[in-house]
């Protein structure tokens, strides 16, 4: 009963964060507050894939049974169901990982951009930003 509280108080935390996020982003005018809440946005992704293959059964991570470096032992069928009822998915591991160093790359980028802004306009401000870049044109 407990269990079920906890989790449902954490995947409602992670769709609360997200949707903060996602109205940060859309929302704030500055830019550097943008980068923010698109990094915070990027992280509660991750997380949620996590706890998403996540098992609750499994208080240890499980080790293949049967053979060994020097013996070729066969592991019996309950052996291998077993293992299969604990082993937790390594693709949303896998992807997480991928997608935090995929997240802080993006994360530079838009930093350097953010720089590149400031250096030319004077502002984080993309209301001013977008004002004097249509005053540039003209």
């Amino acid at each position: 009963m407990i269990k079920d509280i906890v989790w449902v108080y954490y995947y409602a935390s992670l769709i609360l964060i997200t949707f903060m996020s996602i109205y940060g982003v859309a929302t704030r005018p500055n830019l550097l507050k943008k980068i923010i809440m698109l990094s915070i946005l990027s992280d509660t992704a991750n997380m949620l894939a996590v706890v998403l293959g996540y098992h609750i059964l499994s208080p240890k991570p499980p080790v293949y049974p049967g053979g060994t470096f020097s013996t070729t032992e066969f592991p019996s069928q309950e052996q291998l169901s077993t293992f299969a009822k604990y082993a937790v998915d390594p693709i949303p591991q896998v992807l997480v990982v991928t997608a935090i160093v995929i997240g802080l790359a993006v994360l530079v980028f838009l930093s350097f951009v953010a720089v590149l802004i400031y250096r030319r306009y004077g502002t984080l401000d993309m209301r001013i930003v977008s004002k004097r870049a249509r005053e540039e044109v003209k």
